[in-house]
């Protein structure tokens, strides 16, 4: 037993699945499994159990995952405190992001910050906004990254920066040459939308309901997880959607999707850095915090 494998155990636990964890823990899912089977030796118990596609703690898992969580958060808050006596920012962050933020907003940045504190490691989960802040809730990431300003009582949120959504039309679809078109017309349209919980949906939905010409009207002929299953349906003719501009800005510019507005809505929004509004930001977590604030400019701050 060691506290690496602690750590993988507690990620199989925590997503369900050896694939996903092996994902965050850049190892083959063949390396995750036999690490958990080295913990099963050690113990000489059954800690996980197969259930198909995903994964479940047994109740010896449940117990074991209990305590690992203290373990490995112990260590985590010994680096994090030799690392803050030296003056050194370094160690483990994990951050969760929606679709937008987590596909198209944070990576580049992710990358200057690495360049800016070279010791630091970043783990990104990418979930819609329901779950993001829930995990933050739940402390399974110090600071996300949302596409719709949360409700909830135990958060603190500060505006990173504003975004723009528009009608998204696959090339020679009667609208690719429109600058607007009206939500009478939209709703007569077969539309490709997000699954509920998903931040581009709550603005969508925030928008256009105002109008009462929307809700309960409008012709989903499918609903999807993720932005880029959406620019593929487009993109293949399912329907239109909505999307942000930055999610199609290399479809717009080859011409195989067009964008139009829709004449009185505004479809503009604005994407929102979330915390615990109860626990201390770690000294890394604020590190990246205040970096995200200076990198975004005038918005952000």
């Amino acid at each position: 037993m060691d506290l690496w494998r602690l750590h993988i155990f507690c990620k199989v636990v925590e997503y369900g699945s050896f694939s996903k964890a092996a994902g965050m823990v850049y190892l083959s899912q063949p390396t995750v499994s036999s690490h958990i089977k080295d913990l099963e030796d050690h113990f000489q118990c059954k800690l996980i159990d197969r259930l198909g596609r995903e994964v479940a703690p047994t109740k010896a898992g449940e117990l074991l995952y209990k305590h690992a969580k203290k373990m490995v958060a112990l260590k985590d808050d010994i680096e994090k405190a030799l690392s803050e006596f030296q003056g050194k920012i370094r160690g483990n962050l994990t951050i969760g992001g929606s679709t937008i933020p987590a596909g198209y907003i944070l990576p580049p940045l992710l990358g200057r910050f690495k360049k800016a504190y070279p010791e630091v490691r970043v783990t990104l989960t990418q979930k819609d906004t329901a779950q993001v802040i829930k995990d933050t809730i739940e402390g399974r990431v110090e600071l996300g990254v949302v596409g719709a300003s949360p409700q909830e009582g135990q958060l603190q949120q500060k505006k990173l920066m504003d975004d723009e959504m528009f009608v998204v039309v696959p090339a020679g679809h009667k609208w690719a040459n429109r600058d607007t078109i009206t939500v009478k017309e939209l709703i007569k349209e077969p539309f490709v939308m997000r699954e509920p919980g998903s931040g581009t949906r709550r603005s969508i939905e925030r928008a256009l309901d105002k109008t009462g010409d929307w809700l309960g009207q409008q012709d989903v002929v499918a609903e999807m997880g993720s932005t880029e299953a959406i620019r593929q349906a487009v993109k293949a003719g399912v329907g239109v959607s909505i999307l942000s501009e930055c999610a199609v800005s290399d479809d717009l510019a080859a011409g195989s999707l067009a964008k139009a507005k829709i004449k009185g809505i505004s479809l503009h929004r604005s994407f929102y850095i979330i915390t615990h509004k109860h626990r201390t930001r770690s000294p890394l977590c604020e590190a990246f915090f205040n970096f995200l604030n200076k990198e975004t400019g005038p918005v952000g701050r």
